[in-house]
């Protein structure tokens, strides 16, 4: 809709007020979400320095929390997917230096049902799946991601025996430097 003026019989169109407005927001809206993902961007999730308290479940349905961790030993976490093809590629690397990571506690945590996990470990890290120190955790609770803050799958924790975070990835060529970390734990 448009006004039309008549002067000296000169006409002149001028937008209506409304579509003015609509126009003017429209640009302060686009504006302001450009602002937005840009600062979003900056207070990207940070993960958690130390092991925060939690509560997973055991395959025998039974629950793990942070008491139960061994002490003097590394702690290994490793988050994952079970339709994730990056976790399907981590898992086999890992499956592949399974003697090289048998000084840490290893905890494999999933949000995915226990026999679709154990069915993902037993296809990508049989040889892993079955070590003593590792353990499958089930997310019931969907806990890991607000507690640990993994920025996406998969995501590997390396902490110290007193529980500090010595290292972090979410990256799969990263990979070799958890294993050379772990492999000179004494």
């Amino acid at each position: 809709m448009k006004i039309f003026i008549y002067i000296n019989s000169l006409s002149v169109i001028l937008p209506t007020p409304k579509l003015y407005y609509l126009s003017f927001m429209k640009k302060w809206l686009i504006l302001g979400m450009c602002i937005l993902c840009i600062t979003n961007g900056l207070h990207a999730q940070v993960p958690a320095q130390t092991v925060p308290d939690f509560r997973f479940l055991q395959k025998n349905g039974m629950a793990f929390t942070r008491q139960q961790l061994p002490s003097g030993k590394l702690l290994f976490f490793a988050f994952f997917d079970i339709t994730c093809d990056h976790c399907q590629k981590a898992m086999q690397y890992l499956n592949s230096h399974y003697r090289e990571l048998g000084k840490a506690a290893i905890y494999l945590v999933t949000l995915d049902p226990g026999p679709s996990a154990e069915a993902f470990l037993g296809k990508y890290a049989p040889q892993l799946l079955h070590q003593p120190n590792t353990v499958l955790l089930r997310d019931t609770r969907n806990q890991f991601i607000t507690l640990f803050q993994p920025r996406k799958y998969p995501s590997l924790f390396l902490y110290s025996p007193r529980q500090q975070l010595l290292l972090y990835s979410d990256e799969e060529k990263d990979l070799s430097a958890f294993v050379i970390k772990m492999k000179g734990a004494k």
